[in-house]
């Protein structure tokens, strides 16, 4: 019986917090952690789904996939599954089994990790062939539509595209990738909050739906439009809490332009204010920071060798990330986890990561 094997990296959000969806610009990397799919076709119609990880495993026939109250975890690779089919793709029943190292529910993008595995897998086992963008946005449709989770391109496009020892720039208006070489004289940290995240419950639906609110008061078809000085300058009157969402989305839009461009000249301390200026727009202006991740970046920021920190993903609890001299980066990581153990009693578990290749 024909068997595969696929992998597929974390991500890490460097700056772009919530503008995916708003058609604006992205900075991110894939990790060096990541989830491992192997799989072997079945030929009674049959899928059989099991994650070390979890320890959990679950079974259902082809022909009834349908999204999961029960087993949230499966909706995954189903969504993918599914999603493949709707596209023509003729599938056999398999059995598919995850394993990895990538933290679940921390920021890092676990999610688009199963689903661009479970992609890759799918296709070796049928012997098909999807080109990489029409990859990362059929494994995006199948979080959207089957897991409901209303995210943007940003997860699964870093998961595809990633390149070791470079960050991805997503133009998510007319979907234009490029890679940005990383200065090797930084490294970064990542932090968790101690508390998870989770997308499907809701706020991350409020914040997008407030954004669409916004760049249709303003008469745009989406945020990206609007500059920080168009938004100051806008004749329309927004009320407080959309212009402040408003205000998040352009502002990280033009932080994403400039931090491009400060790369490309090894600036770290100009990446470092600009992540840290994310950050309190995170916390000021969109609230989905929390005050663990609020402390969290504070002690960071206080550690020498450190230039920025800020949270990644979401929001709404998960990871931050820490930019750091990397000379000094493994003494700030083990400081960090000293320093926030001491002031919350919770395990920031901080690992140093490099930028890596994408899903293979």
């Amino acid at each position: 019986m024909k068997t595969a094997t696929a992998y597929a990296p974390g991500r890490v959000e460097l700056l772009g917090n919530h503008t995916d969806y708003n058609q604006g610009l992205v900075l991110a990397a894939a990790i060096d952690r990541g989830l491992t799919a192997h799989g072997t076709l079945r030929t009674d119609g049959r899928v059989v789904l099991s994650s070390q990880i979890l320890g959990r495993r679950h079974e259902l026939l082809l022909a009834d996939i349908a999204p999961s109250t029960e087993a949230p975890w499966v909706n995954y690779p189903l969504g993918v599954v599914n999603e493949l089919i709707a596209a023509g793709h003729r599938l056999q029943g398999f059995e598919l089994e995850l394993s990895g190292d990538l933290p679940m529910g921390g920021g890092l993008s676990s999610s688009a990790a199963v689903e661009v595995a479970t992609a890759l897998l799918l296709m070796k086992l049928h012997d098909l062939h999807i080109p990489p963008l029409a990859l990362a946005k059929l494994c995006h449709r199948a979080e959207n539509v089957f897991v409901g989770v209303p995210s943007g391109l940003l997860d699964q496009a870093t998961c595809v595209f990633g390149r070791a020892d470079h960050a991805v720039f997503l133009d998510c208006q007319n979907e234009a990738i490029q890679t940005v070489p990383l200065p090797p004289e930084f490294a970064l940290i990542i932090a968790s909050s101690g508390a998870a995240h989770a997308l499907v419950a809701g706020e991350y639906s409020t914040r997008r739906e407030q954004c669409l609110a916004a760049a249709q008061a303003l008469g745009v078809s989406s945020l990206r439009e609007v500059s920080s000085a168009g938004l100051e300058n806008a004749s329309v009157s927004l009320d407080l809490l959309l212009r402040r969402r408003a205000a998040h989305v352009t502002g990280e839009n033009e932080r994403v332009a400039t931090a491009v461009q400060a790369l490309r000249r090894s600036d770290g301390a100009a990446l470092g204010a600009l992540m840290n200026a994310s950050h309190e727009s995170s916390r000021v202006n969109f609230e989905n920071s929390t005050p663990l991740l609020d402390r969290l970046t504070e002690l960071a920021r206080a550690l020498p060798g450190v230039l920025g920190a800020r949270l990644t993903g979401g929001g709404f609890g998960g990871s931050a990330i820490v930019l750091v001299q990397a000379e000094l980066a493994t003494a700030a990581a083990e400081q960090l986890a000293v320093s926030f153990r001491c002031e919350t009693g919770l395990d920031a578990t901080p690992f140093i990561t490099r930028a890596s290749d994408g899903a293979r």
